[in-house]
């Protein structure tokens, strides 16, 4: 007999004949993420297990954040062949528990000379005699005492829920532009979760932005990190542009210009990477470069797809997902990012794309975006880094 984690997965189950590629990739990705606990990952007949750890609830925590991942059980396997002993481990496994409960049996070796509905039958009745303070509801039960019949027998009570998506990995690269905000975070997160592999453009303004900005940026990506595995960084240096764009663009016109910037470098990045798409953070109508016209100017820069998941949330809706994945500590930080830096008093919101980029035409684009690809810097960060947070 031994403690393990039964690992079960959801979106994957819908698959056809690709299904094994992302059943691989999955296994893949569980046994990178619990490399630093020295456990193994085992697949077989459709189940993954998780064992030889020496920490079960550290192993959960980071089981339950691998994409792909729907529910984390503790389990316990023993030999099948020994009813009774299966019958005392169910028994023991509902100690302390109350209310309603039930048994549900999945017996996939046939042969196994009792059915699911025997094994539910006995299972339960003998936990009814030793557990005082629970009773039966088949249909809506707050516990649920499972048994698997395999190659072994596996029981199982807790069901920890995880983070649910696709396989990271299995859905292509894009580029997501990271600023030390709340939103960019979360998008970032919510297309990894679909399994599209990330990387990171951030724009950095020394010294108008510190390198404390820059160490926050960082740290969110190791926030996401713990998610993906690992992230590549970009730190593009951008004071030279806003200073041209705000010596010499009409001042209504500067944060969108920039922003035009920021897509063509992110771009840019994108190319290298060899990413298809790119991300960003913007919600419809919460600041006056997210209008719908302001988001067209800025998309007309670049031929790439730009992914928008939270266009349609409002500021507290993206809070609350900051907070769940563990973003938000870290992107309240009180250190400014480039979009604060020579912000116009009256930003244009209803532009047109002919007169923005009548405007750049006073700007030497080409030599500016080379100047700042050539200055890039490039960090690759890891979930298992430590955060510095300064006070």
């Amino acid at each position: 007999m031994r403690e393990l984690l039964l690992v079960r997965y959801g979106e994957i189950f819908l698959k056809g004949q690709n299904r094994p590629y992302f059943m691989r990739t999955l296994v893949k990705n569980i046994r990178e993420s619990v490399k630093c606990l020295h456990a193994d990952v085992w697949l077989h007949d459709g189940r993954i297990f998780v064992y030889g750890f020496e920490d079960m609830n550290q192993c959960i925590e980071i089981v339950r954040n691998v994409f792909g991942v729907h529910s984390v059980c503790p389990a316990i396997e023993m030999e099948k062949d020994d009813f009774d002993a299966i019958t005392r481990q169910a028994i023991a496994m509902m100690e302390g528990i109350q209310g309603t409960f039930k048994v549900s049996a999945r017996r996939s070796d046939k042969l196994y000379p009792l059915d699911s509905p025997q094994i539910n039958e006995r299972i339960g009745t003998a936990i009814l005699r030793q557990r005082s303070g629970l009773k039966v509801d088949v249909h809506h039960p707050e516990h649920v005492m499972n048994v698997e019949i395999r190659d072994k027998a596996y029981l199982y009570v807790k069901v920890v829920p995880a983070v649910g998506g696709m396989p990271y990995g299995t859905n292509g690269k894009a580029c997501l532009l990271l600023s030390g905000g709340i939103d960019s975070p979360v998008a970032g997160f919510m297309i990894a979760k679909r399994g599209v592999t990330i990387s990171c453009v951030h724009f950095h303004s020394y010294p108008y932005t510190s390198d404390f900005a820059k160490e926050k940026v960082l740290d969110l990506a190791r926030l996401l990190a713990r998610y993906t595995g690992q992230i590549r960084v970009y730190v593009v240096p951008f004071t030279e542009i806003q200073m041209q764009i705000h010596e010499k663009c009409p001042q209504d016109y500067t944060t969108l210009i920039m922003r035009r910037f920021m897509m063509r470098l992110s771009e840019k990045v994108a190319e290298r990477e060899g990413a298809q798409a790119l991300i960003t953070g913007e919600s419809v109508g919460q600041v006056a470069s997210q209008t719908m016209e302001a988001l067209g100017t800025t998309d007309a820069v670049v031929t790439r797809p730009v992914f928008r998941p939270v266009i349609g949330f409002d500021k507290q809706e993206i809070i609350e997902v900051a907070e769940r994945i563990g973003t938000f500590k870290t992107s309240s930080l009180p250190y400014e990012d480039c979009c604060t830096v020579f912000t116009p008093r009256h930003p244009v919101t209803h532009p047109k794309v002919d007169k923005i980029a009548k405007a750049e035409e006073v700007l030497d684009a080409e030599t500016l975006i080379q100047a700042a690809m050539d200055g890039i810097e490039t960090v690759v960060v890891h979930g298992s880094d430590p955060l510095v947070v300064e006070n």
